[in-house]
């Protein structure tokens, strides 16, 4: 089982992982070190992989930075479960493979809530109910199956939507 961290709306990429840290970037291990650093120090030193972070409106607004959504990836973070998200942070995300679902879950689970996921069925299932999660386009699914945009192109030789060759 894993935690639920619980956020606010609102919540922005500098807040994410603050630009000012961009020159330190230089791994996937300083991407999870700057994750939440100035907005929630608890929170990389702490996250596991397959914890789930719910938010409220406008996740991931403000300056068009992939290292945010990298670093949630990077830091284990089985999906991101908001009702909405900032365009940019949602294509990259998307592009990245990393999960997000759009419905509003915040009134119902508690910060630090043991749950766990099965993005097969797309439940969410916490210690108590069971949460039906809105599918994404398929896609979008087909996208995150295998991991990535990049991924899919590697393997597809084409962008979802566009003929194969």
């Amino acid at each position: 089982m894993n935690r639920i961290w619980l956020f606010g709306d609102d919540i922005d990429t500098d807040q994410i992982i603050p630009g000012r840290y961009s020159p330190y970037m230089t791994s996937e291990d300083a991407l999870v070190k700057y994750a939440f650093i100035e907005y929630r120090p608890d929170f990389a030193p702490n996250v596991q992989e397959g914890d789930i972070i719910i938010a409220g409106t406008n996740y991931g607004c403000g300056s068009s930075r992939e290292y945010a959504p990298r670093a949630l990836q990077k830091c284990g973070i089985a999906a991101i479960i908001a009702p909405s998200f900032a365009r940019i942070f949602f294509r990259n995300a998307i592009n990245l493979g990393l999960p997000l679902f759009q419905i509003d879950l915040t009134d119902s689970v508690y910060d630090g809530e043991i749950a766990s996921l099965n993005l097969e069925k797309g439940e969410l299932t916490t210690t108590r109910q069971v949460y039906r999660l809105p599918r994404p386009p398929a896609f979008i699914e087909d996208i995150q199956a295998v991991g990535g945009i990049v991924e899919y192109y590697q393997r597809y030789q084409h962008f979802p939507g566009e003929k194969g060759g």
